[in-house]
């Protein structure tokens, strides 16, 4: 998810939520479970040759199992009420994994800041979260095309009584801000105006509906799909309508993909190849659409593209 900015990313939409019947704390404690299960095994992966792209490609179809960096947001990566891992990222993860003739995959959970840090040190093979695809964190890995593209949207008190509908509004009301840890939307309010040490930053969009209910904020920041999820859990807040963040004052739309260790180019590659293949079938969309993205949510877009800025 969402989403998450740089360095800020060694805490890090970034995207996320949770469905009806499922609270913060029995997803964290599946997350948990999991990652015990994880332990249990070899707690790092092999270190990757730099060689010819990198041999992890190699590797991971003679063991048979690909691991996950996922940080238990909901649609792009996480564990459900039975313990099963799943989200659009997972899901993709085991289609085109099998293509490549890996069989299986294994998720690590962390928390989404942890992310980048943990694929750089080996815990796990690729981040298969949704994140969102820019410029700062295009310097640290390397980016899959995107699988999804995405609008900015908030969490407000039913009514919107404040009116807020943009990041200028929030500025111009002098509304109580809040969004995720690390995510791309501190980033966007502080453009627009915003004093980041203002921003109340909270763990996930979960956190941010709490935030607005409480009304410990006037409006919390995130996608557009994990916003209108998780306001299906309240009578108390709303999701306003998408819209796009101003970007050296143009609007701009995220895309978010699977990354990779920055040597490891074969696997990235091939990965690219399946995933084309699987956006001209259909095939893609029929994967992301039961976690609520729509047509609207499908890009041609390229890494290339977003980590250009």
């Amino acid at each position: 998810m969402a989403p998450p900015l740089g360095n800020a990313d060694a805490n890090a939409t970034g995207n996320g939520r949770h469905p009806p019947g499922t609270t913060r704390r029995s997803l964290l404690a599946g997350v948990a479970a999991l990652g015990a299960l994880g332990a249990a095994g070899c707690s790092r992966v092999a270190t990757a040759s730099s060689a010819g792209g990198g041999d992890l490609l190699d590797r991971l179809k003679a063991q048979g199992v690909v691991r996950l960096g996922i940080a238990g947001e909901i649609p792009f990566g996480y564990i459900d009420k039975d313990g099963r891992l799943t989200g659009e990222a997972p899901e993709l993860a085991k289609a085109v994994f099998k293509r490549l003739g890996v069989d299986r995959v294994q998720p690590v959970p962390t928390e989404f800041g942890s992310l980048i840090p943990g694929l750089d040190s080996q815990q796990f093979d690729v981040v298969s979260a949704g994140m969102y695809i820019n410029a700062e964190r295009c310097e640290q890995v390397i980016f899959a095309d995107p699988d999804y593209q995405m609008l900015d949207a908030f969490i407000v008190r039913k009514g919107n009584p404040k009116g807020l509908h943009d990041y200028k509004d929030v500025v111009a009301k002098k509304a109580r801000f809040a969004t995720g840890t690390g995510y791309a939307e501190i980033q966007y309010a502080v453009e627009a105006g915003y004093k980041e040490s203002d921003i109340l930053v909270v763990p996930d969009q979960v956190a941010g509906l709490n935030a607005v209910e409480a009304g410990r904020a006037d409006v919390f920041a995130g996608t557009a799909l994990t916003v209108r999820e998780v306001v299906k859990q309240s009578d108390k807040a709303e999701s306003t309508r998408p819209f796009a963040p101003l970007v050296k004052g143009e609007p701009h739309v995220d895309g978010g993909g699977f990354a990779f260790r920055s040597q490891e180019t074969r696997l990235r590659d091939a990965f690219n190849v399946e995933l084309r293949k699987m956006k001209k079938s259909g095939e893609l969309f029929r994967v992301l659409r039961p976690f609520g993205f729509t047509r609207a949510e499908m890009t041609d877009m390229t890494a290339k593209e977003l980590c250009r800025g």
